[in-house]
Parts: C-alpha cells; structure tokens; sequence
C-alpha cells in the first residue's frame, strides 16, 4: 500500500517523468513532417505504422505517467511498471534495426550527405533514445533506492 511519503515529487519520479514526456511527444516533433507522415513517397500502409508507432509513444508515456505518481497500490511495483513502460518504446525503436531492410534515417532529397554526418544518419534517433533509456534506469535506481529506506 502507498503512504504520502511514497507519492512525493523525487528525482527519480522526475526522470522517469521526464523520459515519459519525451516518449510521448518525442515521435510528434521527430515525424510530424515531409520526411515521414507527409512524405508523399510513402504508401498509406507505411503512414498508418508511422501513426501506430506516434500514437504508442503517447500511450507508453501516458501508462509511465500514470504508474509512477497513481496514489494507490504498491509503490514499489507501480515504480516496476512504469519503469518498464518507459523504456519499452525506446527497446523496440532500437530492436527494429534487426530486421531485413530496416533503416534508423531516410534517404530523402535535400537531406546533409556529407561524411561528417554520415555516422549521425546511421541512427539519428540515439540522441534521444539512450539519454532517455538512462534517465528511466538512473530514476528507477534513485526512486528504488528511496522506497527501501521508507
């Protein structure tokens, strides 16, 4: 059960926060654009899992949300959930450079092709996935931390 020293402002409950905001809103400001869901080149089909994966950033980062500051239950396994639903969108933005004929960066006219940026364009997304990854494990251990000495 969670007492009101377990649903206080934290650092960690402010990392893992602010990596759910990020997720949320992150994929709105990296696709809302020509490149991807305006990007005439694309076929619906490939617009519709554009949207899917836009809208499962806002669920993700809504679930974390509600997990890390939700008054009851216990504390310590909603911190486990949100966690857990922090994370997974940045997972499985990195898993998908596994499959056959995947790419982290478009091709698109107009784009810098010079070799300075040539690693930057391999997977541009790292900047804000594995800064993200390490606010939710650093908050997680924080907040993890302060709930065993409660």
């Amino acid at each position: 059960m969670t007492t009101p020293a377990d649903r206080r402002f934290t650092a960690g409950r402010a990392l893992i926060s602010l990596a759910a905001l990020t997720t949320a809103v992150g994929p709105y400001i990296a696709d809302w654009n020509k490149t991807h869901i305006y990007n005439p080149t694309w076929p619906p089909h490939a617009k519709f899992h554009n949207a899917q994966t836009m809208s499962t950033g806002v669920a993700l980062g809504t679930l974390t949300i509600y997990n890390i500051w939700k008054s009851n239950g216990n504390a310590e396994h909603n911190l486990k959930n949100g966690a857990a639903a922090a994370s997974m969108y940045w997972l499985t933005q990195i898993s998908a450079l596994a499959y056959p004929g995947t790419s982290a960066a478009n091709d698109c006219e107009g784009e810098e092709t010079d070799r300075g940026h040539e690693k930057e364009r391999k997977f541009p997304q790292a900047v804000v996935a594995l800064p993200s990854l390490c606010a939710v494990a650093l908050g997680y251990l924080l907040e993890r931390r302060r709930l065993k000495h409660l």
